[in-house]
């Protein structure tokens, strides 16, 4: 019977070690599905995936201050965001908290640019709105997922960009 009861407790034992060893997601996730050179999204629903030839991303080191920039492009559509103060794969809260992480979804307007519809994250009194997980970076670019609610601050609409991912070659 003492036999049983310790081997109970090294099997308790074991299990609790290893769910408690399992990683996070600060490791940045999945890298998503997107085809080489893309961007992909749901808009509202709505599948959305970027032209190669428009699509990008674009890390600048200012005096050991890295921006890392995503853009994909459609003829109709665009998703666009930034990372102000990027460190490397992890996971990156959208918020009200800190606006040096933005997402953007514009829908361009072509006769007239000005008046392309736009809606950003973060926005006033959002909290929480999306996060941008970068779960793979080489020297050639960088994969992963997002996701954000924006808002349109000429009519308070918003759009939901949801299981977004991306597969994008530095410049």
């Amino acid at each position: 019977m003492k036999a049983i009861k310790q081997l109970l407790l090294c099997l308790t034992l074991i299990s609790t070690l290893s769910l408690t060893s399992c990683s996070s997601d600060d490791d940045g996730g999945e890298n998503g599905n997107a085809a080489s050179g893309t961007l992909t999204a749901k808009i509202d629903g709505v599948s959305f995936t970027s032209l190669q030839i428009t699509s990008f991303a674009n890390k600048v080191d200012v005096n050991g201050q890295f921006t890392l920039t995503l853009q994909g492009n459609s003829a109709d559509q665009a998703i666009s965001m930034t990372i102000v103060g990027y460190t490397g794969e992890g996971t990156y809260e959208i918020s009200d908290n800190n606006v040096f992480i933005t997402a953007v979804y514009t829908e361009p307007n072509i006769t007239n640019p000005l008046n392309s519809p736009t809606w950003a994250a973060p926005y006033a009194n959002s909290g929480v709105i999306g996060e941008i997980n970068i779960s793979e970076e080489s020297d050639s670019g960088v994969k992963g997922t997002f996701n954000f609610t924006g808002q349109n601050s000429n009519d308070n609409t918003t759009k939901v960009i949801s299981e977004g991912s991306f597969d994008l070659d530095f410049l």
